[in-house]
């Protein structure tokens, strides 16, 4: 990555949407130091291979024992006894071959840490923090400590005297359009509705496009002061010019220079402590001195506490009460001191995925410098997943006993482990959050034994830009279906999985695989998926058999968990509306002022020219019914649509868009470009001059509503001959035509092109809001549109038209870089764009808009999964309390986290003519009303369910309906299954 043109991005490409060209060129110089291939140093390890560094080394002078393989992922049973770095380092090599990975077998030493920017301290004494972490601080190497120790983690970073962060977020700066700004002191700028302004205090801006008060547009950053969501002051406007119309504010990001103390010094300073739970407050101050106890404790003792022990938990708590003498916390949580001390030779995945997840976003940090660095401390603890009813265990219980579960074993006991073994479990999705999750079952034996077992669905194959986050797959996978090869991949990190792979789309057309039976012989189902419909739909056939559901979700930095628990805790819920996000009609159509508008508008062009019209033809020449279901659509519709049918069937020389040669595909390619770019923008200022006035006297192209100019067409300008390529391959492969990408070539075909005399028409009627071209939509066609319609009709009548040629529809593939999918949509929108002088996007910006990518990177789906497998840890246990549970949302990017107890179901009412009418889970349905007709339907339903054991929800789907036809009543919504 010595060029920024040499980052592979279609191996980075949704880590790039994540951090940036500039951030993953400073990345790829970087050499990192990871200390102790343990399960935790292994997670983290991971995931910066996975992120790109230059070179990555992992230090361990340990030795493979049994407790390794309940977290280490690329430590097997034939490892037993050998090198932990040396096991593990062809491995982590493999995942990225842009990363040199070596191992390293000796002791820690100064001139070691010397040659690395970044040092990652895991499994280390207390003494060597404080050494090395002096060491580091002195020589600014960024500096970061990761421990767990069972159901507790601890993180610090040090990054020395300054450390400039030049993007604190990682957000998009915001940009908005300007309504007015007001002459006076201060200045207020009010922008445009459709849009809030996204700004802070203290953020500065610059602006643009002004007309009036045009000396703003050569102002530096001004500092602004919020006023509203729409409105912010910029400072003395009194001496400028009076505003007229116009202008573009632009934020821009300033950077931050961070000063970090060492180690030593911050272990006396809690206000450092950066808090994750706010009702585990005193718990996390706790832990702090707990840590630093059992430091104590080792080097006295040369061990951990024993599992369970009682006296070396008092003892440990002992050291933690003379810690606070000097601390002088206010309260102190002695019952979690005691957990730490029964738990501490634990070691399980999830709490090594969480806390692995951020010490690696944490080196992404110290070498991009982008995103907010952790200030210093964090702790995380899980002690909630214990068993709710407290008991005194027995060591025995836990003892280790040579096993590869021997680490969980020593905090949740053997007989956990079995039940462990034994569940029965769904996972819906194979890619980022799937991949982590089946690599935590395996390491945890989730459905391991006689009587377990999971069956995992995923419909897609495997493509090259999933490596980057997916990391159970390798190259060699590509092409094969992910359910698949995740599940090898599970097997082998743990030989006693059983597994199922499927392949099928979770839908209502897969319920015949899904069904009942497959549902009520699970144990509870864990989602992967990267959509809200799908998450919706499987939450309804949870909710509708009463299953457990574990559901995570990621967008970049940002990720979200939420368990489902039968009669316990708040569902998913139905999909949200979307609605206040579309961009309106007539923005995409005559009025777009953002880059998103014309990337929504050449998509559309995309679907419709290449999909959608290719797709019509199709279905009319195998369709007889075709002609009469689409003039059920309304005249204006089916004239648009057999209009399409018609011209794509006939020649070009019969008036048509037929063609018969590559040289008919330039042609029409050219035409479209004049008709889109220079005859539709100059018949929008026949109809709305520049000049134009509203009703009310005010400009007509202000605001939002940006004044276009046509473009004249020129060969030589590369993205107007960029255009023609793209749109003349694609049309020639709709109908089978080959194309070519030679421009000289195409430029010749050019020469011999006449496009047709243009005129603007006076009875042409442009909408200026949805309203209009909905009432458009609905008004019958006048008299000559009839008479067209009728010719249409005829003219596709004709038997001789059923004999043509089938076209080739085609689906929008953003990640091929050869099929003039994107080359299309990036020249289409930049046009576009240019009639209304908005700034360009490039080629990576305009995938992710067109493409609608979700931003992507390892680190966050790491630490969703294992907070994911914690929850599962507390439903296997069956937990009844529901604040044992966690709904959590975190940004890696800022270190924000939130962990909450989930939301108690709601109970809803379905109202049928004012009778309320009341649904519960059970054996049983109860409704209340004064009808006995009603009454009586319902007992013989529950009868009928009793006596042919058919599960009470499928009755009553059928039942309701036939309220509203037999009982008169008034439309009864469809019933929401919820957990009561």
């Amino acid at each position: 990555m010595s060029e920024i043109s040499e980052i592979d991005e279609g191996f980075y490409s949704r880590q790039l949407y994540v951090l940036g060209h500039e951030a993953m060129h400073r990345m790829g110089s970087a050499k990192v130091l990871i200390a102790g291939m343990k399960g935790l140093g292994v997670e983290i390890a991971k995931n910066v291979v996975l992120s790109g560094v230059k070179h990555v080394t992992v230090q361990d002078e340990g030795m493979t024992t049994w407790s390794d393989l309940s977290s280490q992922f690329f430590l097997k049973e034939s490892h037993l006894g050998q090198n932990r770095a040396t096991c593990s380092v062809q491995q982590l090599a493999v995942l990225n071959p842009h990363v040199v990975v070596a191992d390293y077998t000796g002791p820690l030493d100064e001139n070691l840490l010397l040659q690395y920017q970044v040092v990652v301290l895991t499994d280390s004494s207390l003494e060597d923090q404080k050494r090395f972490g002096e060491l580091c601080h002195s020589h600014g190497i960024k500096f970061i400590v990761a421990d767990t120790k069972g159901l507790c983690g601890q993180l610090f970073c040090d990054f020395g005297e300054k450390f400039e962060v030049l993007d604190r977020d990682g957000e998009m700066p915001a940009s908005v359009m300007i309504q007015s700004i007001s002459k006076d002191n201060p200045g207020v700028v009010i922008c445009t509705d459709d849009q809030k302004h996204g700004l802070s205090d203290g953020d500065k801006v610059i602006f643009s496009e002004v007309q009036g008060m045009t000396e703003l547009n050569n102002m530096g950053p001004v500092e602004i002061k919020v006023r509203g969501q729409y409105s912010f002051s910029i400072g003395d406007t009194s001496a400028l010019s009076e505003y007229e119309r116009g202008g573009v504010v632009n934020e821009v990001k300033q950077p931050v220079l961070l000063k970090f103390k060492p180690l030593s010094e911050a272990l006396q300073d809690h206000d450092l402590l950066v808090m994750n739970d706010f009702g585990k407050i005193s718990r996390h101050k706790t832990l702090h001195l707990a840590f630093q106890a059992l430091h104590s404790f080792v080097k006295k003792e040369k061990r951990l506490p024993g599992l369970w022990s009682q006296s070396d938990a008092d003892y440990l708590l002992n050291i933690v009460r003379e810690l606070n003498e000097v601390a002088q916390l206010e309260e102190l949580d002695e019952v979690t001191v005691q957990s730490l001390s029964f738990t501490a030779q634990g070691d399980l995945a999830p709490i090594n995925a969480f806390i692995g997840g951020l010490a690696a976003q944490e080196v992404i940090k110290a070498c991009s410098r982008k995103f907010t660095p952790l200030q210093q401390w964090l702790y995380f603890d899980a002690l909630e997943c214990l068993p709710e009813e407290k008991h005194q265990p027995t060591e025995c219980s836990f003892a280790m006993n040579g096993t590869r579960y021997d680490g969980q074993i020593a905090v949740f006991g053997s007989a956990f482990q079995e039940k462990l073994q034994r569940q029965k479990y769904f996972l819906v999705g194979a890619g980022a959050i799937g991949c982590e999750l089946l690599k935590n079952f395996a390491l945890m034996g989730l459905g391991a034994g006689d009587d377990g077992h999971i069956t995992i669905t995923d419909m897609d194959l495997i493509e090259r830009s999933n490596l980057n986050r997916q990391f159970l797959f390798r190259t060699r996978d590509i092409g094969e279906p992910k359910s698949k090869v995740a599940a090898r991949a599970a097997c082998d990190i743990n030989p006693q999985m059983r597994i199922t792979a499927h392949q099928n789309r979770l839908d209502a057309d897969s319920e015949g695989v899904y069904d009942y039976c497959f549902f009520m012989g699970l144990d509870g189902v864990a989602a992967a998926l990267d959509n809200v419909e799908a998450r919706v739909y499987l939450d309804g056939r949870c909710v509708q058999h009463q299953k457990p559901m574990l559901e995570g979700g990621t967008l970049g930095t940002k990720g979200h968990t939420l368990v489902v628990v039968p009669h316990l805790t708040e569902s998913y819920g139905p999909a949200k509306s979307s609605s206040s996000n579309a961009i309106p009609l007539c923005t995409l159509k005559n009025f777009p002022h953002r880059i998103e508008h014309t990337l929504q508008w050449a998509r559309d062009q995309f679907e419709g020219l290449f999909k959608q019209t290719p797709e019509n033809v199709n279905f009319f020449l195998r369709d007889a019914a075709f002609i009469k279901r689409t003039l059920d659509l309304g005249d204006t519709e089916a004239l648009e649509i057999l209009g399409g049918v018609w011209s794509s069937l006939h020649d070009m020389e019969a008036g048509g868009q037929r063609p018969k040669s590559w040289e008919d595909c330039v042609r029409w390619a050219h035409c479209k470009w004049e008709s889109l770019f220079n005859n539709d923008i100059r018949q929008l200022l026949h109809c709305f001059p520049p000049d134009e006035k509203t009703t009310h006297g005010l400009p007509f192209w202000s605001g939002s509503k940006r004044c276009p100019h046509p473009l004249t067409f020129d060969p030589s300008n590369t993205t107007h001959i960029e255009y023609v390529m793209a749109g003349a391959n694609l049309y020639g492969q709709i109908y089978g035509i080959k194309g070519t990408r030679d421009f000289t070539s195409i430029r010749g075909i050019l020469e011999n092109v006449h496009v047709p005399a243009f005129t603007p028409k006076s009875s042409v009627k442009i909408h200026v809001t949805d309203k209009e071209m909905e009432e458009e939509k609905k008004r019958e066609c006048d008299d000559a549109e009839k008479v067209r319609l009728e010719e249409l009709k005829g003219k596709l009548a004709s038997p001789s038209l059923k004999s043509s040629a089938q076209m080739y529809p085609i689906d929008f593939e953003k990640d091929d870089d050869s099929n003039f999918h994107m080359d299309y949509i990036v020249a289409a929108s930049n046009l576009r764009a240019e009639n209304y002088d908005i700034p360009a996007a490039d080629r990576h910006k305009s995938k992710r808009i067109a493409g609608r990518i979700i931003p992507a990177i390892a680190t966050t789906t790491a630490a969703v999964a294992g907070l994911m497998c914690l929850e599962l840890y507390k439903l296997v246990q069956g937990h009844q309390k529901i604040g044992s549970y966690r709904t959590a949302y975190i940004n890696l990017a800022v270190q924000y986290f939130v962990m909450s107890q989930p939301s108690r179901p709601q109970q809803f009412e379905e109202k049928c003519n004012m009778n309320v009418c009341s649904l519960f889970y059970g054996n049983s349905v109860l409704f209340s009303g004064h009808k006995e007709r009603l009454k009586k339907r319902v007992s013989d339903v529950v009868k009928e369910v009793t006596k042919e054991d058919i599960p009470p929800h499928k009755k009553m789907l059928e039942l309701i309906p036939s309220f509203s036809e037999d009982e008169d009543c008034e439309s009864v919504p469809t019933i929401r299954y919820l957990y009561l």
